[in-house]
């Protein structure tokens, strides 16, 4: 496949749970294997997918602008 890398406002991380996949993040390209992270700022043109030997699963948390965390303090009990 073709990387075709895009831009836009945001973060994104991203856990390898199994598998191999590509990352191309502006003019680097990296294959990332279970057990890797990526953390990276989404306004760097980027493109991610199979390295096209074998399907990988992973964990993609894309982060929005301005968003924040919310930390629960107290037990969902309490």
């Amino acid at each position: 496949m073709t990387p075709e890398p895009r831009a836009h406002d945001g973060h994104e991380w991203i856990y390898v749970l199994s598998g191999r996949m590509r990352l191309v993040l502006a003019d680097q390209d990296w294959v990332l294997e279970a057990g890797e992270v990526a953390e990276f700022d989404t306004q760097v043109p980027h493109w991610f997918g199979s390295t096209g030997q074998e399907p990988a699963e992973i964990l993609s948390i894309f982060g929005r602008p301005g968003e924040k965390m919310s930390v629960r303090t107290t037990s969902p009990q309490e």
